[in-house]
């Protein structure tokens, strides 16, 4: 099978290369991540962010810049030539080629399944699912609560629902959600802390920069390198947030038993899921995440920041410069 057409065309090209030079960034900055020894949320979320975006613009930007970089000639100089290796063949009779755009569909259709298809089936059940939906009361203890909080007050409504539910909005109006079920399990300081947090969504919701690089993230979907990376920044805004609540609040500890005995509710699932049943890699993906920010706000590490853009345009360039060699 010659797929060498595909390859050379500027489609194949522009893939090709997006893919691989993912993989290298993603290396460089975990690297520098764990040289520099990286743990400030906003710190980690904005070397992600060059994985993410970096593959979209790279491969037009480097033959702006070189218009012959593509030519024979610049591929016997390059670093890694994509298309010599991809024209090799396993066992004699399988292009490499053909094993690497069957990975691409695959990871393509697992965006498809793991990320589009959860948010347009989201959207939905939320128009079909309908519940009472309540203003909380002016006397009522969570407006108490959330006067405590330092920023400007959102509207909050009483889900009447004995699951565990919390979310905010910030389509029209800023808005927190809460279930009854959740009210009544929790006392008043871990229901400010669990206020504080989506207080700190809406708040970071406004200058919508993680929505932007989702957006720009789709571009790469057929990228399992972007995809991961994505989750690790959502991992990173969550942490953001965290320290957001915890700088009003000023108990941490409080913080961490909300997350650890409400929202993974005591090591199961979901409040439906029966004892004993099992997880899904979903599940287990979701416990290690509050898991990690659990113990996270129980340790309270403080990390030196000197010279982090300094770090950061370091990574950067050194992404720019090794990458320009891989075609």
């Amino acid at each position: 099978m010659d797929l060498s057409g595909f390859f050379n065309s500027w489609i194949g090209l522009y893939i090709t290369q997006a893919f691989f030079h993912s993989i290298l960034s993603c290396l460089i900055v975990e690297l520098a991540i764990y040289i520099w020894k990286i743990h400030e949320p906003h710190i980690k979320q904005a070397f992600y962010f060059i994985v993410i975006i970096f593959p979209i613009f790279s491969m037009p930007f480097y033959q702006l810049l070189n218009p012959v970089r593509n030519t024979v000639s610049f591929r016997l100089e390059a670093y890694f030539d994509s298309q010599r290796w991809l024209n090799l063949m396993i066992l004699g009779k399988i292009p490499l080629g053909l094993i690497f755009i069957l990975f691409l569909v695959f990871t393509s259709l697992l965006f498809i399944l793991q990320e589009l298809i959860p948010i347009i089936k989201h959207l939905l059940e939320s128009e079909e699912k309908e519940y009472k939906i309540e203003k909380v009361e002016e006397d009522s203890p969570i407006l108490k609560v959330l006067d405590t909080i330092p920023v400007e007050k959102p509207d909050i409504y009483i889900i009447d629902d004995e699951d565990y539910i919390l979310y905010s909005t910030t389509v029209s109006k800023p808005a927190i959600y809460i279930s009854k079920g959740l009210v009544e399990e929790m006392d008043q300081e871990q229901l400010k802390a669990a206020i504080a947090h989506e207080v700190a969504h809406i708040i970071r919701n406004k200058k919508p920069l993680l929505i932007a690089v989702f957006l720009l993230r789709i571009l790469m979907f057929f990228n399992p390198v972007v995809l991961i990376q994505f989750r690790r920044a959502v991992e990173e805004e969550e942490k953001i947030c965290d320290d957001m609540a915890v700088s009003w609040t000023g108990t941490p500890v409080v913080l961490a038993e909300t997350l650890g005995g409400f929202f993974s509710n005591k090591g199961q699932t979901s409040p439906n899921q029966p004892k004993g049943s099992l997880k899904t890699l979903e599940d287990y993906s979701h416990d290690m995440v509050i898991e990690t920010r659990v113990k996270r706000l129980a340790r309270r590490d403080q990390e030196n920041t000197n010279w982090v853009w300094v770090k950061f345009l370091l990574t950067l360039f050194s992404i720019l410069y090794i990458n320009y060699k891989v075609v």
